[in-house]
């Protein structure tokens, strides 16, 4: 008698079924990797703003005289320019010293700043002495709160009155990480 081979394998119906579950789980990753992807975006944005904010405090410090941080444009997620105002204008301009510039942050992020004397254009200022202070007079203190937000997540930079700055979280901190929602 003449032996028949079978040869091993998976039929088709159990080739659809495991290709069925790895799209689902596929499908769950994807949206899962999304909501990663904006959350990073939100504590890099965070990040770079507070380290902007500390690297503005601290050449006010090092230089013994006031320095700026503006939106590069009318907005926060435009970027924004640290300089050495030489003119007093309190805008970045040709006879400024630029000390740092960074680009625009990543789509989706919202920005909002509140600030004990608000003005157009936005700013953060710093005196000599590392205090934040207003354009009008080193001598005045500027403190408010920065807010970032995308989809439903925020995140503030905090400024007091000594011009310290601290990160929060709301959702966390609660009543002590208080400000103004982004649009």
């Amino acid at each position: 008698m003449l032996a028949v081979k079978r040869h091993r394998g998976f039929s088709l119906v159990e080739l659809m079924v495991v290709t069925s579950i790895a799209a689902i789980l596929l499908g769950v990753a994807v949206a899962n990797l999304g909501a990663l992807l904006r959350q990073q975006q939100l504590r890099t944005a965070l990040g770079d703003m507070f380290g902007a904010i500390d690297l503005t405090r601290s050449h006010a410090i090092a230089l013994g005289r006031r320095v700026y941080m503006t939106p590069t444009a009318t907005d926060w997620r435009d970027g924004w320019t640290v300089f050495v105002d030489a003119d007093g204008d309190g805008r970045p301009s040709a006879g400024d010293k630029l000390v740092a510039v960074h680009g625009p942050l990543a789509d989706g992020i919202a920005v909002r700043s509140t600030f004990t004397s608000p003005a157009t254009p936005d700013y953060i200022s710093y005196n000599g002495g590392g205090r934040s202070c207003s354009h009008a007079s080193t001598m005045a203190a500027r403190w408010g709160t920065l807010s970032l937000s995308t989809d439903g997540q925020v995140r503030r930079i905090k400024i007091n009155m000594l011009g310290r700055a601290r990160a929060c979280n709301p959702a966390l901190d609660g009543a002590s990480c208080t400000g103004a929602d982004p649009p």
